[in-house]
């Protein structure tokens, strides 16, 4: 398992879209990359966003992130970004899931 982990700074006044959108962008993702377990959107204290996506593998995390611009939702769905802080994948060498 692999989490990505997307930095990213918003344009002013794209919050209330950016988040309204969110559902429709994660299911788009997700019907074209079934590899993705799970998705977090996160504001840091700073006002920096944190995208925190599960991936059941590097291969599929790093394919989607070539590939994901194609789907037109998720492309949408950029357009609230004003700056990128970077893109990585952290491999999970142990989990405790609370579910």
């Amino acid at each position: 398992m692999v989490i990505e982990l997307a930095r990213f700074q918003i344009h002013d006044d794209a919050e209330k879209k950016l988040l309204a959108e969110r559902p429709a962008m994660i299911e788009a993702l997700r019907r074209r990359f079934p590899a993705c377990l799970a998705a977090y959107l996160t504001r840091e204290e700073d006002g920096s966003w944190l995208d925190v996506l599960v991936w059941r593998s590097r291969e599929e995390a790093e394919a989607a992130a070539l590939a994901i611009n194609t789907v037109p939702e998720c492309a949408e769905w950029f357009r609230h970004i004003s700056a990128s802080g970077g893109l990585r994948h952290v491999e999970v060498l142990h989990s405790w899931p609370a579910a």
